[in-house]
């Protein structure tokens, strides 16, 4: 029988998309894999670690623990961790916790399969098994960060900037779409920064026409770009592609000047302020997308109540918040004494989070009586869940399709009418 490995992933879609290559070379080694199965269930885990903040340190490190514990029960055999905890702090790891098999980092994947007896297939790259859903599939575009926020430690785990080669790309997406792959969403710790390495200058603009061209996808989502030195470039190549969705995700962070200068942000509130005018100026009908952060040492009562107006007044169609965490070896650490409590982080992150509500709610509410394309992620017994060119999967708002008498299939695209709508959700009919 093949030996049954279960591939459990943790944190972000970077880390999905270095999963799903893993779980190719492991299946075209011979191996029966599963993607986030229960670990009781298999003869091998392994752990695709985070260890962004500590939030998501803490879900690693518990993960590790309850794997071990069924290791000992005999439930499972053997066990491994991968990713960025695990680059972080490997030595650390294996001193605490020695009932683990095999440590390893980020760009160790070799590695990983020669402990687990498989043979790394370099005939394979640009192959993986989707973890996602078959119509829709994460593009990771590059590895690495060049900047130089005080708090992220992302640089420190996963090092340079470096971006694959456009041809590469397409090469990948070109199978994707065989594979019935319908929707891209572009990711990167930095999308901005794409091809100044390769090509001596950004170079997403180049990318996204190439991406537009390859038969088959029909939506191309843009994820994780940033403010400071954006490719506006890519502005007119979005309107000119209506396979490229209106939707961007820019993480802006905070609008207090003192704040962007202690996160090194290279933005003043002023440029923040002009940089979402001209978005919304140039792709008439844009819907942004952002994460801010609570808690960052130079946030006063001051400083938080400029980020509270800067949120009325843009009104975000998606916005997400998360709170500072002192992360080792950062700038922030060394520099600044995180003095905020947790409790008035938390505080502030749900304040923000009660006015992003009321804002999505009333966005929501304006969609009734329009009918949009809506791609069909999944159903229940009573709905039929989707989204429209503005979400993002598992993130954004999702459309719920009530099941009567027509039956639709999941990934296809539908027009809809919007009937109803609730603070994250829009309720519609064909």
């Amino acid at each position: 029988m093949k030996k049954r490995i279960n591939i459990i992933t943790l944190g972000c879609s970077k880390n999905l998309v270095d999963s799903e290559v893993l779980m190719k070379q492991l299946d075209a080694s011979g191996y029966k894999v599963f993607h986030d199965e229960n670990f009781q269930e298999t003869d091998i885990v392994v752990i695709n670690t985070c260890g962004f903040i500590g939030d998501a340190k803490k879900e690693s490190v518990d993960t590790i623990l309850q794997c071990v514990a069924a290791k000992e029960k005999g439930k499972i055999r053997k066990l491994f961790v991968m990713g960025c905890l695990s680059e972080r702090y490997k030595e650390d790891l294996r001193n605490e916790i020695p009932e683990v098999d095999g440590f390893f980092g980020v760009n160790q994947l070799a590695d990983i399969l020669k402990s687990l007896k498989a043979d790394y297939k370099k005939e394979l790259i640009g192959e993986r098994i989707l973890a996602t859903p078959g119509h829709f599939a994460y593009l990771k575009i590059s590895e690495g960060c060049n900047r130089s926020c005080s708090f992220c430690a992302i640089p420190l785990i996963r090092g340079k900037h470096i971006s694959r080669p456009i041809d590469k790309l397409i090469e990948e997406v070109n199978f994707l779409a065989e594979k019935g792959v319908k929707e891209l969403i572009l990711i990167a710790q930095d999308l901005s920064y794409y091809g100044l390495d390769l090509y001596k200058k950004q170079n997403l603009d180049a990318l996204l026409k190439k991406l537009a061209e390859v038969r088959g996808i029909e939506w191309i989502r843009l994820h994780y770009l940033y403010p400071a030195n954006f490719p506006y470039e890519i502005l007119p190549v979005i309107n000119e592609h209506e396979n490229i969705c209106k939707y961007l995700d820019v993480a802006l962070q905070h609008i207090s000047n003192p704040v962007l200068k202690n996160m090194r942000r290279g933005i003043t509130s002023k440029q923040t302020y002009s940089f979402i005018e001209k978005l919304r100026k140039e792709i008439p009908g844009i819907r942004l997308r952002t994460s801010l952060m609570t808690g960052h040492p130079g946030e006063g009562k001051k400083e938080f109540e400029e980020l509270k107006k800067f949120v009325k007044e843009i009104a975000f169609d998606r916005l997400g918040v998360f709170v500072y965490s002192e992360e080792e070896g950062t700038f922030s650490a060394k520099n600044f004494k995180d003095s905020i409590s947790l409790k008035v982080k938390k505080d502030r992150m749900a304040e923000i989070m009660q006015m992003q509500q009321e804002i999505s709610e009333a966005a929501n509410v304006r969609m009734i009586g329009t009918q949009t394309k809506v791609l069909i992620d999944r159903e229940d017994n009573d709905y039929y869940y989707g989204r429209t060119e503005f979400d993002s999967p598992e993130i954004d708002n999702e459309v719920l399709i009530k099941k009567e008498n027509k039956k639709f299939k999941t990934g296809n695209f539908y027009n809809v009418s919007i009937t109803g709508a609730e603070e994250f959700d829009l309720f519609g009919k064909v």
